[in-house]
């Protein structure tokens, strides 16, 4: 049975011709059109697949085209499903 308890999970898109062209750019400007680019898509993906408030995105990972967000497993099931994400993981803390 899945937790309603919210957890760190990690997110990371499939592959996005616009990111690349963006990434691509190796200027100051093109640095933070990418920022701006990944974060709003990664917003929206998010609003468009949960409820406001039912979850809390933590960052983007600019780099490799991911975000860390807190959600349920429940959540992450339905993200998974979602035809733009590639991978969905939870956090694991290594002691």
């Amino acid at each position: 049975m899945a937790s309603e308890e919210s957890e760190l999970y990690f997110v990371f898109m499939n592959y996005d011709p616009e990111y690349e062209r963006l990434r691509s750019k190796r200027t100051k400007k093109g640095s933070y059109e990418l920022d701006l680019y990944i974060s709003k898509k990664h917003d929206e993906l998010l609003a468009n697949t949960f409820e406001p408030g039912s979850y809390i995105k933590r960052l983007s990972l600019v780099i490799v085209d991911g975000f860390a967000v807190e959600i349920t497993d429940d959540q992450a099931n339905v993200l998974r499903s979602v035809k733009e994400v590639r991978i969905v993981e939870k956090n694991q803390e290594l002691a």
